[in-house]
């Protein structure tokens, strides 16, 4: 699926002028949902200026109503922008984010030593002396590198880097770790549902609440039909 020019900035500009879910959002900027929360709750590495989508001639008014009228509904681009495609050479990274590459190199090599040097060059953008010489501590500025999440200095995007660490964990015979940063929230939305299925539970064919005392069950009650 095609996506916007400037993904980040089109998700910001869709939560500040739009009623889409966040879902909606990840799915047509091409970003992990997470990354689309950061932005609305104004924690992500740096502050975006919004792109609207509309003036970029890749989406339309209607669209973004259909959206807006169902949270189920997929955005469909009008047009994807042209893609200039590398076929060799490391991946291009924007001078200001140049200096932070050898602190997501080294997060990676301290949380996924699984992850080879070819797969971290390419989703990183640099050799693999660079690499090696950070894993030995021979860097010339390691005195100075801290590891941090390459997703957080803005290197590589959650769905990129997920991507990576899974098709190491599988070449390398481990299992992949799971995503847990949701997981209060799933569980928080069963016991919501729970809750509300057993009070309907307690509503008789009349539409009469039943009182929320225990019953005692007997045979009878337990096979009456």
């Amino acid at each position: 699926m095609a996506q916007p020019l400037m993904p980040h900035a089109t998700a910001s500009w869709m939560v500040d002028n739009t009623s889409l879910s966040f879902e909606q959002i990840a799915e047509f900027c091409g970003l992990h949902i997470l990354e689309v929360q950061a932005i609305a709750d104004d924690t992500a590495a740096t502050k975006l200026t919004g792109r609207d989508p509309v003036r970029a001639h890749e989406l339309t008014m209607d669209e973004i109503e259909k959206g807006q009228a169902n949270p189920d509904y997929h955005l469909k681009m009008l047009k994807g922008p042209d893609q200039v495609r590398r076929t060799k050479g490391p991946r291009y990274t924007p001078v200001s984010k140049r200096q932070d590459k050898p602190d997501g190199i080294a997060w990676i090599l301290r949380h996924h030593p699984e992850v080879s040097d070819g797969a971290i060059g390419k989703l990183i953008g640099t050799t693999r002396t660079t690499i090696a010489a950070i894993r030995d501590r021979t860097h010339w500025n390691i005195a100075n590198i801290v590891p941090k999440d390459p997703v957080t200095l803005g290197l590589c995007s959650q769905r990129e880097l997920d991507a990576l660490v899974a098709k190491a964990a599988k070449a390398a015979g481990i299992e992949a770790p799971t995503d847990t940063r949701l997981e209060g929230d799933r569980e928080a939305l069963i016991t919501q549902l729970r809750a509300e299925r057993e009070a309907a539970s307690r509503v008789d064919e009349a539409g009469e609440p039943i009182s929320n005392a225990p019953v005692e069950h007997t045979a009878e009650t337990l096979f009456r039909s």
